[in-house]
């Protein structure tokens, strides 16, 4: 019998909207980690609430000693293209799951998703 009284997030897919992922944030969906790729000065600035800095030249040797193979990764770059090209070198470091996050940081906000950083007054 299908569940009718409570939505479950769509499973991971290989690219990923910030939406489905906000999906599965608001579900409240615990087994999933944010990775953010772009260089540290621009994480401390803004980022994703939640995720985590991995710079791109630390990516591999950062995630093979703090995360399981199996566990739901979203990745996101400062391009569309700097995000492929992380998710690729996880999933050839042997990371099963692991979603490009479309837009990264910009759609993000774009849909209103929570951020974090310094707080930077024009």
């Amino acid at each position: 019998m299908p569940n009718t009284f409570f939505p479950v997030p769509k499973p991971l897919k290989s690219v990923s909207t910030v939406f489905e992922l906000k999906d599965r944030l608001d579900w409240g969906e615990p087994a999933l980690t944010i990775i953010d790729v772009r260089e540290r000065s621009l994480f401390n600035e803004s980022r994703i609430s939640g995720s985590i800095s991995m710079p791109m030249d630390e990516l591999v040797a950062r995630a093979s000693v703090s995360l399981e193979s199996e566990r739901d990764i979203y990745v996101y770059g400062g391009t569309n293209d700097a995000t492929a090209s992380a998710a690729t070198k996880l999933r050839e470091a042997g990371y099963e799951n692991v979603a490009e996050l479309t837009g990264g940081l910009g759609a993000w906000q774009a849909a209103s998703g929570a951020t974090e950083g310094r707080l930077v007054v024009a």
